[in-house]
């Protein structure tokens, strides 16, 4: 049943980083679910539309789910995101004390949850984030991997 329910929310997440993809934008995707299951937030990266380099998918969802519920805390929430967090956008997960992380693919590059760094078990960490990799991973690479090279076409 845990299992169905992070592949429903992460197919969900997969159409709002589509959505960002066809706007330009990297096709990272997120929501944010309560434990009753309720969403509490989706967004996409905005990086380009917005010019700014923190308009990460996750920092926009979680900022609306604080909204959302009156609340800082998201420690009752779940966050599904297609590309393993960076740096900062750990960071913000950790500190919005969210109870779960559920993401897609590996980040070779910047993945600051288990690839690259490991944030939520570093010392620094004064939170305990549960974490699920690998949910819906195909869909989710295959979503970056024709973005890049659709992308990179254009560009030569």
């Amino acid at each position: 049943m845990e299992l169905q329910r992070h592949q429903y929310w992460m197919n969900q997440a997969l159409i709002m980083g589509q959505k960002g993809g066809n706007q330009g934008e990297i096709p990272v995707g997120v929501v944010i679910v309560d434990d009753n299951n309720n969403l509490m937030a989706s967004a996409h990266n905005c990086k380009e539309t917005d010019q700014d380099c923190t308009a990460h998918a996750e920092i926009i969802a979680i900022r609306q789910a604080c909204k959302n519920l009156g609340s800082w805390r998201l420690n009752h929430c779940t966050l599904y995101v297609t590309l393993e967090p960076c740096m900062m956008c750990a960071g913000a997960i950790i500190n919005s004390r969210l109870k779960t992380l559920v993401y897609g693919v590996d980040d070779f590059k910047t993945g600051a949850i288990r690839t690259v760094m490991n944030l939520p078990d570093s010392f620094a960490s004064n939170h305990h984030l549960q974490v699920f990799a690998g949910i819906q991973e195909s869909p989710c690479r295959e979503l970056l991997q024709t973005w890049f090279k659709n992308n990179l076409q254009r560009k030569s």
